[in-house]
């Protein structure tokens, strides 16, 4: 096994995800098979319990772990399924060196962070970096490892110190560190002394930083590449720049034109290895497709407005999931993505009184918008301005999307107004309503908040007489499709007759028959809820079904990209499928440890 671990120095945020998995597609694109794991040293034992706003969106794999937004990234890049087991956290290590200290593993010694916790994270990495991840089922060549935080951070420590051992337990010329550093600008001169401290710390931790990648606002002057080297103790072409690009999608491009790919091969002596030449060809395939998607990308000349209406938009990355989907789909659709961000409070009748200013102002973004898009979420807060965003797209025709809460805002707003249900609302809103549309799952436990919605990759099933179903047009009319879950409500089925004689058409249930996957009208140019989210399945080379098809309406193109899909010709890259099917295998395991 070969191990390239990056790690990140004097400011947190420096991408070092980006160039992490820019550097796994590259390896891809040679014949390697590449898996990832994303270290977190936080105490929390997973991602599901924290706050968008804090911490960005909850991403949720196949087998229904509730994990880090990175490794969302990682998929995206590198057309791969993980496990929650490849998101390690400081909890998890603890919780696990913990459980065997109870059970009597360690034999009455006294439990140390080393070696105890040290040896528990070379362990878990070892036996992760193992797991087959795509759709060859072969154990991975290469394992990108993600240090998250910054070196210097006191939780890290023992993270470092791991890596330390890690690199002499796998031996000479399997392991390989990139440290991400920043390099400023100040008035007008780049100043290298910021890296050159972050390397000396690094060295100070024991690890020996392999490649310097160095982050920055435009290319590094020559003078500015020969000090880092020259100060840092590496070689010229160790220095690897990595400026702001266009598109963070053409960052792969940029590290090949510096010659990353011999530098990793000589490195890690990748020439050893037996590539397979399926997978080769496969790989040289990607890559001309990946270039040439990414490439014309800043040369798109027409727009695609999207207004995107939710309750967590102060950060960006509460969404990031729904953002890419939404740019892969824009790219397959040849269209510059022009994203609103419109706070669904803002769309209420107390906030035109409190604060008309905004008011007014939301309003315009979502009347002028292509398409309007109301993601998931959680609480009572915002619902209302989301129902009267469903009502305008309904009514005015405009392609809409919802998805888990929005598929259920749309649920709500139809039974208000078309079907005279004017108490209609969630259990999620009012406990005590009358007329509850949306109700708690039975089976969900409401003491416990981790771990306990219904999640991960579930089957979807396209019922009989939904033919005509715009949305199952795209997934080529297949009868079943593969979807990852993350909820705690779902659609009363008291109400589903009502409603469908009211001209709401559920076309896609559970296995059962019971729960409501998939609503959608028929006399409407797209109008979609799904319960799942299906942004967590969204490929760069492979968009998701639900947001190309809402993308394509809302730039006018959904017949042409429809016909493409059904003829076979729409994916650019069909793995996606594949590994989420192989990700349902693996739902309902708790991990390895």
């Amino acid at each position: 096994m070969k191990y390239v671990l990056v790690s990140g120095g004097v400011i947190s945020g420096v991408g070092k995800v980006i160039i992490a998995s820019s550097t796994g597609l590259l390896l891809k694109t040679i014949g390697l098979k590449v898996s990832s794991i994303k270290v977190d040293p936080y105490l929390n034992v997973d991602a599901g319990t924290m706050n968008p706003k804090e911490h960005g969106e909850v991403f949720v794999l196949s087998d229904g772990g509730e994990v880090d937004l990175d490794l969302g990234n990682y998929e995206r890049y590198l057309n791969i399924t993980l496990t929650r087991d490849n998101n390690i956290t400081t909890g998890k290590i603890y919780q696990h060196v913990i459980q065997r200290e109870r059970r009597g593993d360690y034999l009455g010694k006294t439990v140390q962070v080393v070696p105890h916790i040290t040896d528990a994270i070379q362990d878990w990495i070892e036996k992760v970096a193992r797991i087959p991840v795509d759709d060859t089922g072969e154990v991975p060549d290469v394992c990108i490892i993600e240090l998250g935080g910054t070196v210097g951070d006191i939780e890290s420590m023992p993270f470092i110190e791991a890596m330390t051992q890690l690199r002499r337990r796998a031996g000479k010329n399997n392991f390989l560190q990139v440290h991400v550093s920043y390099v400023p600008v100040i008035n007008g001169e780049q100043k290298t002394k910021p890296t050159q401290q972050a390397i000396k710390a690094v060295r100070s931790a024991g690890l020996v930083p392999d490649l310097i990648a160095c982050r920055c606002e435009r290319a590094l002057d020559p003078a500015a590449i020969e000090k880092i080297a020259h100060f840092c103790q590496v070689d010229l072409e160790q220095v690897v720049m990595v400026k702001d690009m266009p598109s963070i999608y053409q960052v792969p491009m940029l590290l090949e034109q510096q010659g990353l790919i011999p530098l990793v091969r000589n490195i890690l002596q990748l020439d050893s290895l037996a590539l397979s030449p399926a997978l080769t060809k496969k790989g040289r395939k990607t890559w001309v497709q990946w270039k040439s998607l990414t490439a014309s990308h800043s040369r798109y000349h027409e727009t695609v407005s999207i207004a995107l209406v939710g309750k967590y938009i102060e950060l960006h990355d509460s969404y990031l999931s729904v953002i890419k989907s939404l740019e892969h789909s824009s790219m397959r659709c040849g269209r510059q993505l022009e994203l609103r961000w419109v706070d669904s409070e803002h769309l209420e009748q107390q906030t035109r009184v409190s604060k008309p200013a905004e008011f007014h102002k939301a309003w315009h973004e979502v009347c002028t918008a292509d398409g309007i898009l109301v993601p998931g979420g959680f609480g009572q807060r915002g619902t209302e301005g989301m129902i009267q965003a469903a009502k305008w797209a309904r009514e005015n025709k405009v392609p809409y999307l919802g998805i888990c809460l929005g598929m259920q805002i749309a649920v709500i707003e139809y039974a208000r107004h078309i079907c005279n249900l004017a108490a209609a609302t969630s259990e999620e809103f009012n406990g005590e309503a009358a007329e509850k549309l949306i109700m708690f799952m039975p089976e969900v436990d409401k003491k416990t908040m981790g771990a306990t919605m219904r999640l991960g990759l579930r089957p979807t099933f396209f019922q009989p007489g939904s033919e005509w179903s715009r949305l199952r047009a795209l997934y080529a009319g297949k009868d079943e499709i593969l979807e990852r879950h993350r909820h705690r409500y779902e659609v009363n089925p008291a109400y589903i007759e009502t409603l469908e004689q009211g001209g709401l058409s559920f076309v896609g249930k559970d296995d059962a028959g019971v729960r409501m996957e998939i609503v959608e009208i028929k006399d409407h140019p797209w109008f979609v809820g799904v319960q799942f989210h299906p942004e967590y399945l969204s490929r760069v080379l492979d968009p998701s079904r639900p947001y190309l098809g809402f993308v394509a309406a809302s730039s006018g193109l959904l017949e042409e990209i429809t016909k493409e899909y059904q003829n076979g010709n729409g994916a650019m890259g069909a793995e996606g499928i594949t590994n989420g099917m192989n990700g349902l295998r693996m739902n309902g395991e708790t991990g390895l440890f």
